[in-house]
């Protein structure tokens, strides 16, 4: 054993180097991020945080029990590495152009930055990433507890020694420290972290010399030559069962995981300055990856022959030095497993605490109207408690749950869990980088479906019972339905646990994503940032700028960004505007800017809220999107619209054809009118200059024939003017505008009054009115009006009735709170296909009887609606044509009509 002062000692040196490696990276980044700082070397050794204590202790485990399986949890990552060029580097390079902070920022601004998605892929993350720090920190206790145990390094080998909750916690309490001194001291994420990031390269470095240190030891020193190893090893290499469907799910969930875990994400994307980093990482991480994995095997071997039947294997690398008495070595060994988990925790709290800050806690914030109403200084500092706050709730999160399942589980075994819960993100984020179609409902439904299966799969039962899920649960379902058992979901027992819950959370999430997203419509921003991310190598120097139109006050936006910026970035990113013309109306490049940088603060879906609460209208250019999407592009699209939307077409096909006759008719209708017009005016004007000029010629005419002369070009007049007023009321009436006052009157004095105008029409057509009134009735509204609502049906009863013996029955009575009116004859009514038609404009019908333009009834409905009644034609009617006119009744105070 090891003394606990001198392990804990050394431990605080080491921390207290990294410091100083943070610090003086920090100090160098200030002064300008370039040099070693932004090499490709460092930026491949922080990738390599993918090596966490499951790596250096967990890897060996697995070999021990497994074979040659720990090698798929290497093999994807350098596949994803390998291909760079197929799909990392559109990833790194949509990150870098569009400032994304986390996966969930990217995958909420793809998808027309949705808070809702974002909200989503951060609970997600948050608990698939509890198992990982778990995990850290059951390796942490278990290797510390091992070199200082009491009883020597041999006994410690061959027990299998309690959890000490005790010293997790406090490790977790360090590590919360740590993460917020690191990583949380500004709220601005999309400055890199080159202070954390060259901390984690020193680290990097530190646990592959550990483990190729260890291997050597083993190789060279414990075993003599490297042939001794492999003499009667205990562990088959050429075991079938190895390269089987687990083989293969291994290493998907390996691949995915390098990109999904958020602390991957963070590394590898949002710190990613430029191609030549990723160019150098795509070969230089696999050699890494080859040489920390070197020396698995042989340890694990060495520890199967050398220790004590019963040892753990995922302590081998710390056991193996110890009882070979090498406390040098098994001290580094145990620095490496140090540096493994604390560089994970570091990393992984940082990157969930910008997303639970960015996606959950500022959208709240910002509906709350907590930003709006808080000063600058209250709401950066607002957002930094926020994000220390979360790193606390992420590491106790973890130790929760290690206190709840830390008792048993391998290292690989806990890790797997975080890869499959974390794997969900993947069809999203491929689907949005390079499917088009794909929508937010596709995306939202996808990811909580298999969200929920893994967790109810994988997830809860690595509690065996303790959380939620009993043991009776697990072991035979709910209720005792055995289709339902979480290791065996739907009748399927073929695979074990952890290819079962991939199986059914992929699948399950892949078809939704597919089908809802293909019956899901995108919103305009949604499909300008599908164009914008999948054509990310065509588009980098465009943006939402050229397409999006917006209009804000300068001086509102800037209030909104001092409160996030701070005084002096708000001073400086408003001096360019300054400098121009001074205008009130910012301009579309400012308010993207300002966008932009408060996207590097709070994410893209919160800095769209916000600025939204300072803009005044905001369009989106038809042309420039159209222009954006290319030809090639809209032809896909159209033809894919086309396809989705046929049965709709032809489910309306009818109607349209339907609507072109009527509108062939009203065509036909018009032209009609203008003939008619011209003839209804060119007729009185002809009589008014034909009896003018007798007049003015023969001035010895007797009195009575000049007055009978004069009453001819009066009723010529007249019957002009009404012409004239009929086309006017065609036009002022069609917007709602009212051309009269209202008034309370007797509607059956205007009755009488059409009665008496229509008087000699009536005899000269031999027709004979017949009336029958109500009594006390009032209705509002005007009484002029009313009037030319019956002299039109009136005129159109006593016209249109051929019939031997015309009769026109005009009649009307109270009917409950409303004033009903009749007019009908005895002709021979309206065919069935005009009964439709006789309301619109210019129709007259095609067995018309008697000249028109078609405007008397279309106007007198008009004036009907806007007295709050209707008129229509009456219903099942044999004989003759009859109106209906029905107008609400006006009460007096006492409530009589």
């Amino acid at each position: 054993m090891l003394p606990v002062n001198l392990v804990v000692l050394v431990c605080l040196a080491y921390v207290s180097l990294l410091f100083l490696v943070a610090f003086a990276g920090d100090r160098k980044a200030s002064r300008g991020p370039s040099g070693w700082l932004s090499s490709p070397l460092v930026y491949t050794l922080s990738i390599s945080i993918y090596c966490t204590s499951w790596t250096f202790f967990g890897a060996v485990g697995s070999a021990a029990r497994s074979g040659a399986e720990f090698v798929t949890i290497y093999l994807g990552p350098v596949v994803v590495f390998a291909g760079w060029w197929l799909f990392l580097r559109k990833l790194v390079t949509v990150g870098r152009v569009y400032n994304t902070t986390s996966i969930a920022d990217l995958i909420s601004a793809r998808f027309g930055k949705s808070p809702a998605l974002g909200a989503l892929i951060t609970i997600m993350a948050l608990i698939g990433t509890t198992p990982y720090i778990a995990l850290q920190l059951k390796a942490l206790t278990s290797s510390f507890q091992v070199i200082t145990f009491p009883a020597g390094a041999v006994v410690a080998a061959s027990v299998e020694l309690e959890p000490d909750f005790v010293t997790a916690f406090w490790v977790a309490i360090g590590l919360c420290v740590f993460s917020i001194l690191f990583g949380v001291r500004n709220i601005n994420v999309n400055e890199h972290h080159h202070g954390v990031i060259a901390a984690i390269a020193v680290e990097a470095l530190v646990k592959l010399s550990a483990l190729l240190a260890v291997g050597l030891w083993v190789v060279f020193a414990l075993a003599d030559t490297s042939a001794t190893v492999f003499e009667n090893a205990p562990v088959s290499l050429a075991n079938p069962d190895s390269f089987g469907t687990r083989w293969v799910a291994l290493c998907f969930l390996a691949g995915a995981a390098v990109i999904c875990l958020p602390r991957q994400f963070q590394v590898t994307v949002v710190e990613n300055t430029s191609d030549r980093q990723l160019r150098t990482a795509s070969w230089l991480f696999p050699l890494y990856l080859f040489l920390i994995c070197l020396f698995i095997l042989p340890i694990a071997i060495a520890g199967l022959r050398f220790l004590p039947e019963g040892s753990d294997p995922d302590l081998f690398v710390l056991t193996l030095p110890l009882t070979a008495g090498q406390d040098a070595i098994a001290l580094l060994a145990f620095l490496g497993g140090f540096s493994s988990a604390t560089s994970m925790v570091i990393v992984s709290s940082i990157a969930l605490s910008t997303m639970i800050s960015n996606h959950i806690v500022m959208p709240i914030a910002v509906g709350l109207g907590m930003v709006a109403s808080a000063g600058g200084q209250t709401t950066r500092g607002f957002i930094l408690r926020v994000r220390r706050t979360s790193i606390c709730v992420i590491i106790m999160l973890g130790f929760v749950y290690f206190w709840l399942s830390g008792t048993s589980g391998a290292l690989a075994a806990i890790g797997l869990i975080s890869f499959c819960g974390v794997a969900q993100f993947l069809p999203s984020l491929v689907g949005g980088l390079y499917w088009r179609r794909a929508t937010q409902a596709g995306a939202i439904t996808g990811l909580s479906a298999g969200f929920i299966i893994w967790c109810y799969t994988l997830f809860l039962p690595s509690f065996e019972g303790a959380f939620l899920l009993s043991a009776e649960v697990i072991e035979n379902g709910p209720f005792g339905w055995f289709w339902l058992k979480p290791h065996a979901l739907f009748g399927l027992t073929e695979f074990d646990p952890l290819v079962h819950a991939l199986f059914w959370s992929m699948s399950i999430n892949i078809a939704l994503f597919i089908g809802v997203s293909l019956l899901t419509e995108p919103t305009p921003l949604a499909q300008l940032q599908a164009t914008l991310f999948i054509d990310v190598f065509r588009r980098q120097t465009e943006s939402e700028l050229s397409v999006i139109r917006r209009t804000a006050r300068i001086s509102e936006l800037r209030q909104l960004a001092g409160r996030i910026l701070g005084p002096e970035e708000t001073i400086l990113l408003f001096q360019a505007e300054e400098t121009h013309e001074r205008s009130s109306i910012a301009s579309d490049e400012l308010i993207s800017l300002v966008e932009a940088r408060l996207a590097a603060n709070v994410g893209a879906a919160s800095a769209r809220s916000l600025v939204s609460q300072v803009v005044t209208s905001e369009t989106i250019g038809v042309e420039e999107l159209k222009r954006l999407a290319g030809e090639a592009e809209q032809i896909r699209a159209y033809s894919a619209e086309l396809e989705r939307k046929s049965q709709q077409i032809e489910a309306t096909a009818a109607e349209l054809a339907k609507a072109n006759r009527q509108l062939r008719e009203i065509d036909i209708q018009k032209d009609e009118f203008l003939s008619q017009v011209s003839h209804e005016v060119r007729t009185p004007m002809t009589s008014i200059r034909s009896f003018s000029e007798i007049l003015l010629e023969h001035r010895d005419l007797d009195e009575a024939r000049k007055l009978h002369f004069l009453g001819i070009i009066q009723s010529e007049s007249f019957r002009l003017t009404r012409l004239l007023d009929g086309i006017l009321d065609l036009n002022t009436q069609d917007p709602g505008e009212q051309t009269w006052e209202n008034e309370a009157f007797d509607p059956e004095a205007a009755i009488d009054h059409a009665i008496e105008t229509c008087e000699p029409l009536a005899r000269a057509a031999g027709v004979k009115i017949r009336r029958r009134r109500a009594r006390n009735v009032r209705v509002i509204g005007s009484r002029d009006r009313l009037t030319q609502v019956f002299i039109n049906l009136i005129s159109n009863a006593i016209k249109h009735n051929p019939n031997k013996g015309p009769e026109v029955m005009v009649s009307s009575l109270r009917r409950g709170a409303s004033y009903e009116a009749r007019v009908k004859d005895n002709g021979p009514g309206i065919a069935a296909d005009n009964r439709e038609n006789i309301f619109i404009k210019f129709y007259r019908g095609r067995d018309a009887l008697a000249s028109g333009v078609g405007l008397g009834l279309p106007i007198s409905r008009q004036i009907v609606k806007r007295f709050g009644g209707e008129l229509c034609l009456s219903e099942g009617k044999a004989v003759g044509a009859e109106f209906i006119v029905r107008l609400p009744m006006y009460r007096t105070k006492a409530g009589e009509a």
